[in-house]
């Protein structure tokens, strides 16, 4: 039961006090029985909060790993982290991984404390110990015993950190290698998450001939904001647990649903900053909440993220990107192709339809825009256009 729910902006939010993910929850769970996820999201989503729930309350006949792997900057980091969680997911049944450890020891490896301590040397040597852990971790199940999924959170940056290491052929290799052994192992399941998009370091290995279909194989599921009706009983409990005094209290729920995209994230920055200020709250209290978080240099948000990220994600294209979004952030209707070339052509002389429609197609991905039935774009969350047209002055 849900009693006395506090805004907790930013921070690690209680499992039993996730609202409207039962959903999506069950779908990833539904998928996993056939097949391993690429979750995508908007940042400030959720992504990694529903993974803690799975953790925390996986389905029956699973045992959910959730790994952190912007940490590792080394495809060996990587397989390590793997041995490890195989190790103790083993042990724990009274098993052991045999020919892993073996491994681990015959290349150099020393255990301290029980963990296994790498030479520089070995580290060549890591899709061995990839292959050889999730093979001892796949041989060593038994019937009616739980299933391992792993839950990687950040991937993307991990093998953002190992091409700029170890060089863009390592980081293809990583994802060839997982891919074989999701075609060698069919019981074997992973869920990849990550701030940055997979499609942007998927492009720059491109850049260095990689053309393999490495996640062709996986299903991607996009996590959204939450349905209006949750939000608004999200806004609702917080607003209770805060033990904030409104006129209306259900309007006022609704306006901050509406105000926020219906991003929990932001949800709890409005309660919290009503809270902060104290008084009545109505819903005039809560819009200008809002004015004033958009507008404090301090960002408290989060949102100069959407404009700093953009030449590290579109490199030599970011002025045209952010053209293109000055343009649309300034329009109440949708604009075409067409419109968007003439608008650029005019200002810029940028006269590309097929790098204009390659630019639109990765906005969309990084949830910038979205298209309609027609094909035109637009703003995807009008929170952000509007943030968008005070951050720009436009």
């Amino acid at each position: 039961m849900l009693i006395h729910m506090k805004a907790n902006p930013g921070g690690q939010i209680d499992t039993n006090a996730v609202i409207g993910r039962s959903a999506v929850i069950e779908l990833l769970w539904d998928t996993l029985e056939q097949q391993s996820i690429i979750k995508t999201a908007e940042r400030r989503i959720g992504k990694t909060t529903i993974a803690k729930k799975m953790l925390a309350e996986p389905r029956p006949g699973w045992r959910p790993v959730l790994q952190d792997l912007e940490q590792y900057h080394s495809a060996m980091d990587f397989a390590m982290s793997v041995y490890r969680e195989v190790h103790q997911f083993l042990s724990n049944r009274g098993k052991a991984t045999r020919l892993a450890k073996a491994l681990v020891q015959s290349i150099g490896g020393v255990e301290v404390g029980g963990v296994f301590k790498m030479p520089e040397m070995a580290s060549a040597q890591w899709k061995d110990v990839l292959r050889t852990t999730i093979s001892d971790l796949m041989n060593e199940r038994s019937e009616g015993d739980d299933r391992l999924v792993f839950l990687w959170d950040e991937m993307p940056f991990m093998l953002a950190n190992i091409r700029d290491r170890e060089g863009a052929p390592t980081a293809m290799e990583v994802l060839d290698v997982l891919r074989a052994l999701r075609q060698d192992h069919p019981g074997l399941r992973m869920v990849i998450t990550g701030s940055i998009g997979l499609h942007h370091v998927l492009g720059s290995l491109k850049k260095a001939n990689y053309a393999n279909a490495s996640v062709n194989d996986m299903l991607e599921i996009e996590v959204l904001p939450l349905e209006s009706s949750d939000a608004v009983s999200l806004a609702m409990l917080l607003l209770e647990g805060e033990a904030l005094v409104c006129a209306e209290s259900a309007n006022v729920a609704e306006v901050i649903a509406h105000e926020s995209d219906c991003f929990p994230f932001y949800i709890h920055h409005i309660v919290k900053g009503l809270k902060i200020a104290g008084g009545t709250v109505d819903s005039h209290r809560v819009r200008e909440m809002v004015k004033h978080q958009l507008t404090d240099e301090k960002d408290p948000w989060e949102l100069y993220h959407y404009r700093e990220r953009i030449p590290i994600y579109y490199g030599d294209d970011a002025k045209t990107v952010l053209l293109i979004l000055d343009d649309l952030a300034v329009r109440s209707e949708s604009m075409s192709v067409a419109d968007l070339l003439g608008a650029l052509k005019n200002v810029s002389g940028f006269d590309d339809r097929e790098a204009l429609l390659s630019l639109l197609k990765l906005l969309v991905q990084d949830h910038y825009l979205s298209r309609d039935s027609n094909g035109a774009y637009q703003f995807r969350f009008p929170l952000i256009k509007r943030w968008w047209k005070i951050n720009r002055s436009l």
